[in-house]
């Protein structure tokens, strides 16, 4: 009924699909023959049907009877191909329909032209693989040594340029890279402390060396795990922070702005973040460093050695060359990643995602370069016995 009263029509069923199998196996032959509207609705219906159908029917001859079918789309045309594909070889279509056969034709050749079968894959020759890898890592090492050129003069030109730099710029950079970061380098040292006391006092209490363990981790953390712990905390938060920046404003045309205006922007804005990351790293050593020790000894009280016993072991050990060592990295450490990052702010392209791509290259270049640096330390610390 409508809304007067009157009495509607009644509305059309859905057609319906049908499939039905004609045929034996000793016939040699099956035939599914549909009826109805072989649309989107009714293939999804029957098609796990007339695919196992189509499975059953290898080995004999398969053919689709659609004179019963009134409607057929893309979707019914896709069933139909599917099942010759499952069945295994060419299947005969009775089709009463022209449209509808123009249709298979049509979708039977786009398939066709989909599945076109891919060109084998052409190895790449190791050689051509390391030229390609040696021209990008020269390609970069240019970059890096034209970015330390331009630094280093600017430094040099710093006395004749000297309103260029704002102290009050400095002393919030650095409060960004070293006293924000302290919180961080306070918990991150006391963990560190507490899991290297932990996993040494378990292998060194088979021998009843478990004092010894504030030998261990105090000279590791001093020479090794702090300075190394500080620049991740640096290249992560000061590192990536920085070329964000620097990227951002090079987006939108600030750097040329600068330079427009006469005005460097190495010694306006590369040279304060190095300073303030050289400064800032040394300080955040020294945290990380009473953080570890402190986490250290209480494991050791845990197992019943006095702080005061702990105290005069790391005394003993740590001699003043290992703290000076340390703090010295620290402040390589601290250049590298912030050169990194200013590096890779400088060199960001265009694009909304050139600014997220240069603090990922500014964080895994800093830590990289760290490593490195470490490692050429160490052996620099071999040969001269130190």
């Amino acid at each position: 009924m409508d809304e007067k009263g009157r009495q509607c029509p009644p509305m059309p069923e859905p057609v319906v699909v049908v499939m039905t199998v004609r045929g034996s196996e000793a016939a040699g032959r099956v035939d599914l023959v549909f009826q109805g509207s072989l649309d989107a609705a009714g293939a999804g219906r029957i098609w796990r049907e007339a695919m196992r159908q189509a499975i059953a029917a290898r080995g004999r001859e398969l053919g689709f009877d659609l004179t019963g079918v009134e409607q057929c789309d893309t979707a019914g045309a896709a069933l139909l191909l599917s099942a010759e594909q499952r069945h295994g070889g060419v299947a005969r279509f009775i089709v009463a329909s022209p449209p509808i056969a123009a249709l298979l034709a049509r979708v039977r050749d786009l398939a066709v032209v989909t599945e076109k079968p891919l060109p084998p894959a052409v190895a790449t020759p190791p050689r051509r693989v390391l030229a390609e890898f040696g021209g990008w890592l020269a390609g970069r090492v240019g970059e890096g040594l034209a970015f330390l050129g331009q630094a280093f003069t600017a430094l040099l030109g710093l006395p004749r340029r000297r309103r260029m730099v704002r102290f009050a710029d400095l002393a919030q950079l650095i409060d960004q890279a070293g006293w924000r970061a302290l919180p961080l380098a306070l918990l991150l040292g006391y963990l560190m402390g507490l899991i290297l006391a932990f996993q040494s006092a378990i292998p060194m209490r088979r021998f009843g060396a478990d004092l010894f363990v504030a030998d261990l981790v105090s000279i590791a953390l001093l020479r090794e795990l702090g300075p190394l712990l500080a620049a991740v905390i640096l290249a992560g938060r000061t590192g990536s922070a920085q070329a964000a920046e620097l990227g951002t404003m090079k987006v939108n045309e600030e750097l040329d702005a600068l330079v427009t205006m006469g005005l460097d922007p190495m010694t306006l804005l590369v040279l304060p973040r190095l300073a303030a990351a050289m400064v800032s790293m040394p300080a955040l050593v020294l945290a990380l460093d009473i953080a570890g020790l402190v986490g250290m000894t209480t494991v050791l009280a845990g197992f019943g050695f006095p702080p005061a016993l702990v105290a005069h072991r790391v005394v003993g050990a740590v001699h003043p060359a290992d703290l000076m060592g340390g703090i010295f990295r620290a402040v390589a450490f601290g250049a590298a990643v912030a050169a990194i990052g200013c590096w890779a702010g400088l060199a960001t392209g265009a694009g909304p995602r050139a600014v997220g791509t240069a603090a990922t290259r500014a964080v895994v270049g800093g830590i990289v370069a760290t490593i490195a640096l470490d490692g050429l330390f160490a052996l620099l610390s071999y040969r001269l016995g130190l």
